[in-house]
């Protein structure tokens, strides 16, 4: 069984990824160090998983596309 993710993180990985699509992509240290410079987060646990959703999410946009 994997780990879930609490509906906030997805939420806000699908808003941010619809909102700023050319600074995120399918690389979660290249994710984390734009949400790191957004500065919209105060805590590090949250922005790593955020970035780490939106691997997902840009991953799926990608196969969908094809």
């Amino acid at each position: 069984m994997g780990r879930v993710r609490p509906h906030y993180i997805k939420r806000l990985a699908r808003d941010l990824v619809e909102k700023h699509n050319d600074k995120f992509g399918a690389e979660f240290d290249e994710n984390k160090e734009a949400l790191k410079d957004m500065d919209y987060f105060e805590s590090s646990h949250v922005r790593n998983r955020v970035a780490g959703y939106m691997v997902r999410v840009v991953k799926n946009q990608r196969f969908e596309e094809n």
